[in-house]
């Protein structure tokens, strides 16, 4: 819990796509689910529910880079079964980046075991799927 701020939280995490159809197709495909759409053409935007309140939203016209920002590292969803979304992801268009694998990292303060894959999503963007075990 936050002490200084509360009930502070991530509400939603926002994406420019080059196709935007085709991304928000591809988040559906995981079982997001639209909570809210508006605009127009290039000025189109959707927020899609993850189905715990937390959101993606999605803005049409992003620009085609042949890097993603190097601020922005990937987005992880948390899973209950890393092998099953990395399956659904790749079937509903997703590139491989790295097959699902257990890792325990090397921290002698708190010891973390997790299940980890990762995708690249429609847009190039970096999709990892993460339980701790």
């Amino acid at each position: 819990m936050n002490n200084i701020i509360k009930g502070m939280g991530v509400h939603h995490i926002a994406l420019k796509s080059t196709n935007f159809d085709k991304t928000v197709s591809f988040y559906k495909s995981l079982g997001l689910t639209e909570k809210v759409a508006w605009g127009e053409g290039n000025g189109r935007a959707v927020m899609l529910d993850f189905g715990d309140g937390n959101c993606l939203e999605i803005f049409a016209d992003g620009e085609k880079s042949e890097t993603v920002d190097k601020r922005f590292y990937h987005i992880a969803l948390r899973v209950d079964d890393v092998d099953n979304a990395f399956d659904i992801a790749v079937k509903s268009g997703a590139q491989p980046k790295t097959a699902p694998v257990t890792v325990s990292p090397e921290n002698p303060t708190a010891p973390l075991t997790m299940r980890i894959a990762f995708v690249y999503g429609p847009d190039g963007e970096i999709v990892e799927f993460f339980k701790e075990l």
